[in-house]
């Protein structure tokens, strides 16, 4: 998992519509950069529902909301319209941002161990550098856990 105060990792991923999109097209913005499981799960529904619903607030903030799985880009693209969600979903099935950012690990579900996401939000400020880390974050108070920081 990344560090504060480090460089956050470059990536380009493509969006629901398959637009590529780049940390870097962010530069001078502070991206609240949010990592979890997969679309249309109990959990990250809640969550993506939590984002939308602060969305207005965020804006007002300057904060662009991105959202990463591994998911496909239809996978999303049906998420964000069933849930009228209004940021950005990333489709990351290579795990490129998802390893860089040191949110794929070993998980325990029921006993059994396997790889996957750890739901992980991290805050990156203007200039680019990793601001806060919220590792292992609850899908419900993830969102306003984020406001609250950036209200600081």
């Amino acid at each position: 998992m990344l560090e504060i105060g480090t460089k956050a990792p470059e990536f380009t991923l493509p969006d629901k519509d398959g637009n590529m999109v780049s940390l870097s097209d962010f530069a001078g913005k502070k991206v609240v950069l949010y990592f979890y499981p997969r679309d249309n799960t109990p959990g990250c529904t809640r969550q993506a529902c939590a984002f939308a619903g602060a969305y207005e607030q965020f804006a007002q903030m300057g904060a662009v909301v991105i959202g990463v799985s591994k998911d496909s880009t239809a996978s999303h693209q049906k998420f964000a319209e069933k849930h009228g969600l209004p940021f950005i979903l990333l489709s990351d099935p290579e795990l490129a941002a998802i390893q860089a950012y040191g949110v794929w690990q070993e998980k325990k579900n029921y006993g059994k161990v396997s790889m996957g996401v750890v739901r992980s939000t991290f805050i990156i400020d203007e200039n680019g550098m990793v601001e806060k880390v919220m590792p292992k974050v609850k899908p419900d108070a993830n969102a306003g856990d984020v406001l609250a920081w950036l209200a600081k």
